[in-house]
């Protein structure tokens, strides 16, 4: 599938369905389970992610918990890349790096092991599900050139644009399947 070809992003976003007042009052959350349970829709989805970032040398994939893990994983076997699993506090078994963050609705924490990635050799796809504010997004790219990673792009399946997350991006390249 091509980002450009509207027929297909027409299908993908018809996958996508929306949850007023989730996880608050005010949220209209996007939730691509749907999409997830098709299988030449999830196929398409992983295409148009990692479609534009092909021979860009990428050498790992990271994602944010829990639907970025989703996303993440075969982006990264498309990619012929590492995986790494960036999270929330406490679930990571090794020595970690952290970063606090304000998200739309709340602060949150990310952790990621601090021998993830190699310093200085690595070149980093991060990747998300949807790109809302763009704190989250913003703070796992701090944390993977935290622990020696250089952010390549960042690449989401949802953008609301309404909401500026591609601003707090900055000099990061950003691509997104979908926006709304």
């Amino acid at each position: 599938m091509r980002e450009s070809d509207p027929e297909s992003v027409e299908r993908l976003a018809s996958r996508i369905r929306d949850v007023p007042d989730f996880p608050k009052p005010g949220i209209l959350f996007k939730d691509i389970t749907p999409l997830l349970g098709d299988p030449a829709a999830l196929q398409a989805a992983i295409e148009a992610l990692t479609g534009p970032h092909r021979g860009m040398g990428i050498t790992h994939v990271a994602a944010v918990e829990s639907r970025g893990f989703i996303l993440g994983a075969p982006a990264a076997l498309a990619l012929e890349a590492g995986f790494v699993p960036i999270r929330k506090p406490g679930k990571l078994p090794s020595a970690t790096a952290a970063i606090d963050y304000a998200l739309e609705y709340g602060a949150d924490r990310l952790e990621v092991h601090a021998d993830a990635l190699g310093v200085g050799t690595s070149r980093v796809l991060v990747l998300d599900d949807v790109l809302a504010t763009g704190g989250t997004a913003a703070a796992a790219c701090s944390l993977v050139e935290a622990i020696g990673g250089t952010v390549v792009a960042c690449a989401f399946l949802v953008e609301i644009a309404d909401l500026g997350g591609r601003a707090r991006l900055g000099g990061w390249p950003v691509t997104a399947v979908l926006r709304y």
